[in-house]
């Protein structure tokens, strides 16, 4: 998906101050202290290494579809991850692994994947950013997640200052999490994916794709018809990236759904309970998983309400803050983020979290 990858005119220009906003899905962001481009892993690293050099503060920037930056931008050395490619690096009769460069466009990959038989990332279509930032979030959508296929990440240690390949079991994959987020000793440099050989998707887990399908949960579907339904299902929410819909100038789900504890779901349920039974899921260690798009819209925050300088939620899903004009501020935009915040806080005494990663700024 090109339409990810905002590409300086004329290369990168070690002096070019320009907004981060050309960089972002958000089309937010202040200046760039010192902006780089690397077109490889060997790149990613030698560029890593003179900025400590310099002393400098050091940003890895690939899709931008999952960070905020601040008004004032990044005073240190931003690093544009535009590594490309995919190859096979073991295969078997049931599976094959393929080794992805940390820059290689998520969407492009999973229909290569698609169009060759390869089943395990098909739900996952549509999402926009790089391979290189899947393990970081541990990317998942509609009942699949990246953990599931990752077996390695190389990254470079900038503690030791090493190329090491991490197996996935040392990943600590969660929720949205991984050893690599909210961490700058790594940088992810390609992940590789172990996918099955089938011309059908894993089982369907998620009940809204089931519904789509017309399946019941647990079947198996054609891979380009799970490709197919997902990419529409997303852009019925804003979710696939379109130059020209402002309901898709965010960074997705701007806060993951809140696990519980036992104890705070049931007093979650008392303070709900004149909305009816609200959307949960049950997670390990007796913990439940609730809906934060549910939270927001019954706290008051409907779809297309709308913050200051333009910014809103958009008009097809409560999870994703927009902006809409492309104009605004991070400071409107974290305004508006801090208002559902605490606005779901009171109301249902639940905290929201946000899912990209905040840079130079804070709700």
């Amino acid at each position: 998906m090109s339409d990810v990858y905002a590409e300086p005119t004329t290369g990168a220009d070690p002096t070019d101050h320009a907004t981060l906003a050309r960089y972002t899905t958000l089309r937010l962001g202040g200046p760039a202290g010192r902006l780089e481009i690397a077109t490889s892993a060997d790149e990613i690293v030698r560029q890593v290494r003179e900025a400590e050099a310099r002393e400098q503060a050091v940003l890895l920037l690939a899709g931008g579809s999952n960070v905020v930056i601040g008004d004032q931008g990044f005073p240190g050395t931003v690093v544009l991850i535009r590594s490309r490619g995919f190859r096979v690096v073991a295969e078997d009769a049931d599976t094959v692994t393929v080794r992805v460069e940390a820059g290689e466009p998520w969407d492009d990959l999973v229909a290569a994947t698609v169009e060759r038989g390869w089943s395990g990332l098909e739900c996952l279509s549509g999402i926009p950013g790089s391979a290189g930032a899947t393990p970081i979030q541990n990317v998942g959508a509609y009942g699949q997640e990246v953990s599931e296929t990752i077996v390695a990440v190389e990254a470079y240690d900038r503690t030791h200052r090493t190329v090491v390949r991490i197996p996935a079991a040392d990943c600590g994959f969660a929720y949205r999490g991984s050893i690599f987020k909210y961490s700058d000793r790594w940088v992810v440099l390609s992940v590789d994916f172990r996918l099955t050989r089938s011309p059908l998707s894993g089982p369907v887990r998620y009940a809204e794709l089931a519904r789509a399908l017309g399946v019941e949960v647990g079947d198996r579907v054609p891979l380009a018809d799970a490709r197919a339904t997902v990419r529409r299902l997303r852009a019925g929410k804003g979710m696939v990236l379109d130059a020209q819909d402002p309901d898709t100038w965010s960074v997705g789900s701007f806060f993951t759904n809140p696990v519980l504890e036992r104890e705070a779901y049931e007093q979650f349920r008392e303070r709900a309970a004149d909305l009816g039974e609200p959307p949960s899921w049950p997670c390990p260690g007796d913990t439940v998983k609730v809906s934060a798009a549910w939270l927001i819209d019954k706290a008051g925050f409907g779809k297309g309400y709308a913050g200051p300088e333009g910014v809103a939620i958009s008009t097809k899903h409560t999870l994703a803050l927009t902006n809409r004009t492309g104009t605004a501020s991070t400071a409107a935009l974290v305004a508006l983020a801090r208002e559902i915040r605490d606005g779901v806080k009171a109301r249902f005494g639940v905290p929201l979290h946000p899912e990209p990663v905040l840079i130079n700024c804070t709700i």
